[in-house]
């Protein structure tokens, strides 16, 4: 390592995907000998330290009666549980219903935590700012230091007139709907963006783009691999930089339960992520549906963990080390989340993608427009459809030779070095 140590602050937003890439980028710069300190939300007090990483938690909002000691991220956990329901309606439907609230409750997280946050800072004194989060912080980019954005989405959020709107789902060799799609979501958020940008500005920060939540920083890392990239139309600037996979190395190992390992069939990893896996409903209907078939599953059953029962082809637990299940399997079937699309990816393992909210319907169309898997209406599929999903992507051998030679260039590109790379660098740059 050349230079001194640094001191590198990370925040990411609350929930489980964007704290892990932090986390296993900063694993890597704390094991160059950096001091790496999260700025992370209160619920994830005691998970962070015991990495190598310093605490210096925020808290969003007025902390409810009987919530001290709550699960990381507990907060999106609830609201997920709570507004399960929007999750059924076509994507231009939520987005005055669902994808307008989220925004909300992010806005008043940042503008709850201000004053935490520039106390935090000037503790920590940071040579470099690190946030993975969708929302600007204004105590972040105002701090006289170098300000890095990761997009751990996809990568639809950073906007192009010749790709679909986010959160849409549309196809990008069709265009049609796009216009409908951009003008509501222009009409639920203008009043919105408007507020938050001249509170932003007021702080002491630059405006924000119109429509944009967040800026740019002086470095700007996404996380999406070559083969499943979108083609622009206008080109990303010199300070955007692509990472193709971001594979923390923190998990604990896994080893397959004997009861599982002694069975036969194909072995397929069920996840629906930490948020949407709170749907119990949902939970259950496709654990009855996947109970059917003849292969093993090793289920990521979330927060509600005491409310689903497995079948005997089926084991699993409240969490899962993550990382190191998906090796194991042939198959995978998922939520669409951004990091559980590019870990798949990165292992080479095909998807079935049945996507619930944000960002989950640009990676499952993603993911099916180019083959590398299937989309499926998670509260809409039948069973025959689920089960035949499950058949013809293990009995495509061309497709698994196709995502062997992507995860090999993936993992050679080695993108938690390069991640640590470009934040070190500017950090560097500006002292």
């Amino acid at each position: 390592m050349a230079g001194r140590p640094l001191t590198i602050l990370f925040m990411p937003e609350s929930a489980y995907g964007p704290t892990n890439n932090c986390v296993g980028i900063g694993d890597v710069l704390r094991e160059r000998g950096h001091r790496v300190v999260f700025a992370a939300e209160a619920s994830w007090e005691g998970k962070l330290a015991p990495l190598g990483f310093t605490e210096d938690l925020v808290s969003l909002s007025e902390p409810a009666a009987g919530t001290a000691g709550q699960d990381a991220g507990q907060f999106w956990k609830d609201f997920v549980a709570r507004t399960a329901g929007e999750f059924r309606k076509p994507t231009i439907e939520q987005l005055a219903t669902w994808i307008r609230p989220v925004w909300e409750e992010l806005i008043a997280g940042a503008r709850y935590s201000h004053d935490q946050l520039t106390e935090i800072i000037a503790r920590a004194r940071p040579d470099v700012i690190v946030e993975d989060n969708v929302v600007a912080f204004p105590a972040l980019t105002t701090a006289g230091v170098p300000f890095i954005r990761i997009v751990s989405c996809n990568p639809l959020e950073v906007k192009d007139p010749a790709l679909p709107p986010a959160f849409s789902g549309y196809p990008s060799a069709d265009r049609a709907g796009w216009a409908e799609f951009r003008a509501e979501y222009e009409r639920v958020h203008a009043g919105l963006w408007g507020e938050f940008n001249e509170w932003v500005t007021s702080r002491g920060a630059g405006p924000l783009p119109y429509l944009e939540f967040i800026g740019e920083g002086a470095a700007n890392i996404y996380v999406y691999p070559e083969v499943a990239d979108y083609p622009r139309q206008r080109p990303l600037g010199p300070a955007w930089h692509r990472i193709d996979s971001s594979v923390r190395r923190t998990d604990a190992a896994f080893t397959l339960p004997g009861e599982l390992a002694a069975g036969g069939g194909a072995l397929i990893y069920f996840s629906l992520g930490s948020l949407g896996s709170a749907d119990v409903g949902l939970m259950r209907r496709l654990i009855a549906c996947l109970a059917q078939t003849p292969h093993r599953y090793i289920v990521s059953k979330g927060p509600l963990h005491h409310e689903i029962e497995l079948p005997p082809n089926m084991w699993g637990a409240q969490f899962l080390p993550q990382t190191s299940v998906l090796p194991l399997a042939d198959l995978v079937i998922t939520h669409g989340g951004n990091n559980t699309v590019t870990e798949c990816l990165h292992f080479g393992k095909p998807m079935i993608v049945l996507p619930l909210f944000w960002d989950q319907h640009d990676n499952a169309q993603r993911i099916a427009e180019l083959g590398l898997g299937v989309r499926l209406d998670p509260y809409r599929c039948t069973d025959e459809q689920l089960q035949g999903a499950i058949t013809g992507l293990l009995g495509d051998a061309g497709l698994r030779a196709r995502l062997a030679r992507a995860s090999a260039r993936i993992r050679s590109r080695q993108g938690l070095v390069r991640a640590a790379d470009i934040i070190e660098a500017r950090a560097r740059s500006a002292g």
